[in-house]
């Protein structure tokens, strides 16, 4: 009885593979730059070779059987694999090529996108997927492989991950010029909860900051709202609703502007570090390598050339 699969080639695979993702022969076809009968002899070959049946055909398309979906799997994450492999013989030659696939949290969406273009400038076979989420989505698509660098302020404590702080991170608590917190004369953490103030949900990097600032210094924390994102937080501000705590990355222009800013406190701003952070033990691929070690060697001058400081 000879092994299963033994006689599958590499282009089968990667044509099951892309069925199993679009569910449909011709949308494969087109994909595969294949005819819609080569696409059915490659899977039916297939087939052949695992021994089983991989697929249902009904007037709906295209479903994977119970086989199917065990070796698509296993197809993702050999395909992965190969094209890792294509990526580290094009490192070899000194080419960096192949996909950056990078996950970030929302502060840090006002930050990355000019590295991302620095880096592409100099690495222009390297194409970007870039995901933005709140720290759990960023955590949980490091954690399954979704993507290969997260970048986000301390590394995820659930996981066994390695990670290097490549920038100083500033934080401050910001109002409207005619806020009533900024006619005091030296205002206090007490004073901004009189002041509405506006945080991030649980779980994000400031929310955490500003509990740590609050338990610190003995003072209870009275949240006035509760916000999802950092710009809705900002344009609450701007409208004089409250005070907010934010990093000054997602605030330059309102802050350069004059719409928005710093509340006179002790130790403000608050300053905490970005990290780049990625799974221990895992081998990355070449593209976001090169981005980890971009990061350490540039992101600190790259983010001064945008940043916001006071008096400038």
């Amino acid at each position: 009885m000879s092994t299963p699969l033994k006689n599958a080639t590499l282009r089968q695979l990667a044509t099951f593979h892309a069925l199993a993702r679009l569910g449909s022969i011709s949308q494969t076809a087109e994909e595969m730059h294949l005819t819609q009968p080569a696409v059915s002899l490659q899977l039916s070959i297939l087939e052949d070779a695992a021994g089983t049946p991989l697929l249902r055909r009904s007037s709906r398309g295209v479903k994977l059987t119970e086989a199917g979906e065990l070796l698509a799997s296993y197809a993702d994450r050999m395909l992965a694999l190969w094209r890792e492999a294509g990526e580290a013989m094009a490192a070899h030659r000194g080419l960096v090529a192949g996909t950056l696939r990078v996950g970030a949290v929302t502060t840090a969406e006002y930050l990355l996108p000019h590295m991302l273009l620095a880096f592409v400038q100099r690495h222009p076979k390297v194409q970007v997927k870039l995901r933005v989420g709140n720290r759990a989505e960023v955590s949980s698509a490091l954690a399954v492989q979704e993507v290969d660098l997260a970048v986000m302020g301390r590394a995820p404590a659930e996981l066994r991950a390695q990670d290097v702080a490549f920038a100083r991170h500033p934080m401050a608590f910001v109002a409207a010029p005619a806020h009533p917190v900024m006619q005091l004369a030296a205002p206090g953490l007490a004073d901004l909860n009189d002041g509405k103030l506006l945080v991030r949900e649980r779980g994000s990097g400031t929310r955490q900051t500003v509990e740590q600032l609050f338990n610190q210094a003995g003072v209870d924390l009275r949240i006035g709202a509760e916000l999802s994102s950092n710009e809705a937080i900002k344009q609450m501000c701007v409208a004089g609703f409250g005070v907010g705590f934010l990093s000054l990355h997602a605030c330059v222009l309102e802050l350069q502007g004059g719409l928005l800013q710093l509340v006179p406190l002790p130790g403000q701003p608050v300053e905490r570090e970005w990290h780049v952070i990625s799974l221990a033990g895992r081998s990355l691929p070449a593209a976001a390598a090169a981005f980890e070690a971009f990061l350490r060697e540039h992101g600190q001058s790259l983010i001064d050339e945008r940043s916001y400081r006071p008096g400038r």
